[in-house]
């Protein structure tokens, strides 16, 4: 699934694309890609045709672009899912075979097209956070922000982090505490911060903490310059290109390669349906802890 850097790789390809434009025309091509619309596919269309669209903004791995129009109050919220795409296209260009949405638009230019493979994704128009002036759609304002964000507060993470009684990766996977940050990036600040996935936070100094957090923010931002990660050809931007990061990774997707830090083999584990990669040596395994 697309995490921070993949989806904000998105969000500024969508900024510099559509933001401006008035949409004249929409197709549901299949309404699982619009199911989070209450009112079904109608009540979608009649919603966006219209609007104009406002400039994309971006909560963990949500994005969402204010409508100003006939739309004034709302947002058009979208989520990749596991196999999603927002392409931004020539209208030439023949319809991919998993088009689920088309934007068209009234400057008669390129067109906005959800393509989603899986159909685990999904697009809504939702009434935004009353006097937002990012326009959050109110689903989704519980979300935390998330480590590039500016107003992200730094001290009050670190501090919840280590109040929570559970187990450092599940926090950085809770996108209330700190959003953008999946399976991928949460393994890779832990190597960097040579903390074994299954370490209760409790145990955290404040030290550790930081430098979690520095971590993430740090493999996130080198994810975001090279345009992200991607394993194969579904995570892309809006012009259709792959990102370039995996080839940075230091532990996800390197089992039984020497790490980069000691040469020990690097390991996988399973961990809640997914995977976990780590170094045994660099990053230790808690000691059971007695009376418990």
């Amino acid at each position: 699934m697309p995490e921070l850097p993949e989806v904000e790789v998105v969000r500024r390809g969508l900024a510099s694309w559509v933001a401006g434009r008035t949409v004249a025309d929409v197709q549901v091509l299949h309404p699982r890609a619009v199911r989070r619309q209450p009112a079904g596919a109608g009540d979608f269309t009649a919603r966006l045709t219209g609007t104009t669209l406002g400039t994309a903004q971006r909560r963990g791995k949500y994005l969402w672009v204010p409508l100003a129009g006939t739309g004034t109050g709302f947002s058009l919220i979208g989520h990749l899912g596991m196999s999603g795409q927002l392409l931004v296209q020539d209208p030439s260009v023949p319809d991919e075979t998993h088009l689920r949405v088309r934007l068209r638009f009234a400057d008669g230019g390129r067109e906005l097209r959800f393509v989603d493979q899986r159909t685990f994704g999904g697009l809504a128009v939702e009434e935004a956070e009353d006097g937002d002036p990012e326009g959050t759609p109110v689903s989704i304002a519980h979300i935390a922000r998330d480590p590039l964000d500016p107003r992200f507060d730094d001290e009050a993470f670190t501090a919840a982090l280590r109040a929570k009684r559970t187990t450092v990766k599940r926090a950085l996977l809770d996108q209330t505490l700190i959003s953008g940050v999946g399976n991928i990036y949460a393994d890779e600040a832990l190597w960097r911060t040579k903390l074994h996935y299954d370490r209760p936070t409790a145990t955290l100094t404040r030290p550790q903490a930081a430098l979690l957090l520095a971590s993430a923010r740090d493999v996130m931002t080198a994810a975001l310059a090279v345009g992200g990660t991607s394993f194969d050809s579904l995570y892309v931007n809006v012009n259709g290109e792959s990102g370039y990061f995996s080839r940075d990774l230091d532990a996800y997707g390197r089992e039984h390669e020497p790490c980069r830090r000691c040469g020990t083999a690097i390991r996988r584990a399973a961990w809640m349906n997914r995977s976990s990669y780590f170094c045994p040596r660099c990053q230790r395994v808690p000691r059971a802890r007695s009376g418990g």
